[in-house]
């Protein structure tokens, strides 16, 4: 994504909900360090995330001020909505906490009521606590995920980009399809996907592909490997694609040759499960509703233990290592679905004694009526002789 993808007006009214959001939590200003905050508000596809990188945005009409390194100026200067840029570093290191301190005095924001993003992977502990110590009494407030509530219904645009990540998918699980045979490696499978989703228009995503087979084909989130597939076996693939850096995701079952009567039973519980959380879907609903229906379908089969990971959660426009947004449909989950919103559906069982795994991953777009699946690949079980 860059500036020139969405409109000015939707950039404008993203700013706008965003300074709303820090006013109705009582803050002056937001810091904001996830790339996908960045992203969001600018149009950056910046890799600044990297490094240390922020943005810093006030309650009330103002510059949209941005620190990164001096390696990405260019590109925040071109491809970016930035009203101010500092950097940090270049051709000698320089500690881009020293550049940080300078940032908030010249907006006095020590004076101020801040609060800041803590996200899981883009800000290193040592920078947290040097953060702290800089904003000193005025850090009041640490909500991670006031940018990330707005962004999760998507607007018509993002909607746009997301079918066409989905199109992009449909025609890389095809040509995994056509490819997958005894004999071939998983990294040969993997080769073929990831040359159709390039060709085809997608991004590089922000999670690599997931591919297991025979042995490993208890692995939830094993990566393909030179194991060659041989007749008879088993296994599972998940990958996505990306267009203007929004993410669909897709993932399905295959056997070489007839499945097993296991493997048939394992599928059916796992398909039966999704059903049941596609069918609790809609605008209004809590969040933990579609996942508590698809976990009593498992745990009625006695396999709720082999359940190893969430039901399904929002996509964002992702950067490495994760496509996810904070909204999980799952145990605990305070979210209410609304119309707009695009989650996955992906209820799991993987057994490791068995070495067997089954998931099915689809996307779902929350509608006031309903779910309306974005992929059109069979979900059926990929079975080649």
């Amino acid at each position: 994504m860059s500036k020139h993808d969405f409109s000015l007006e939707e950039f404008s009214s993203r700013r706008a909900r965003v300074r709303e959001a820090i006013s109705q939590a009582g803050l002056d200003w937001f810091i904001a360090f996830h790339p996908v905050s960045i992203h969001w508000l600018t149009g950056s596809d910046a890799k600044s995330y990297q490094e240390f990188q922020c943005l810093l945005i006030s309650a009330d009409e103002g510059p949209v001020v941005v620190l990164t390194r001096e390696g990405e100026r260019n590109e925040f200067q071109d491809d970016a909505h930035v009203d101010q840029l500092w950097t940090f570093g270049g051709a000698e290191p320089e500690d881009p906490l020293q550049v940080f301190e300078r940032v908030i005095r010249s907006l006095g924001l020590e004076s101020a009521r801040v609060g800041i993003e803590v996200p899981a992977y883009y800000l290193h502990p040592h920078h947290y606590l040097s953060i702290k110590s800089v904003l000193g009494a005025a850090l009041v407030a640490e909500p991670s995920n006031l940018i990330h509530d707005l962004k999760l219904v998507k607007s018509a645009t993002e909607q746009k980009y997301i079918r066409e990540a989905a199109k992009i998918n449909d025609r890389a699980m095809q040509v995994f399809a056509n490819s997958l045979r005894a004999g071939v490696s998983e990294l040969e499978l993997a080769g073929d996907v990831y040359q159709t989703l390039l060709k085809a228009g997608s991004g590089l995503a922000a999670s690599p592909i997931n591919l297991v087979s025979g042995e490993r084909a208890g692995f939830s989130h094993g990566p393909p490997t030179q194991r060659v597939l041989k007749q008879g076996e088993t296994g599972s693939i998940e990958y996505g694609a990306t267009f203007k850096r929004y993410t669909s995701t897709i993932g399905r079952h295959f056997c070489i040759g007839k499945p097993t009567s296991r493997v048939a039973e394992i599928y059916q519980i796992v398909r039966e499960a999704c059903d049941a959380f596609v069918a609790e879907v809609r605008a209004g609903v809590p969040a933990v509703v579609p996942h508590e229906a698809a976990k009593r379908i498992i745990a009625k089969a006695g396999l709720d233990r082999y359940r190893v990971h969430t039901s399904g959660y929002g996509l964002a426009p992702g950067f490495p290592p994760t496509w996810g947004e904070p909204m999980h449909l799952f145990g605990g989950s305070d979210y209410t679905l609304r119309a707009g919103m695009v989650v996955t559906v992906e209820p799991p069982i993987f057994i490791g004694e068995e070495f067997l795994g089954v998931r099915i991953i689809d996307n779902l777009l929350v509608t006031d009526q309903g779910a309306e699946r974005l992929s059109q690949f069979s979900r059926d079980i990929i079975i080649v002789d």
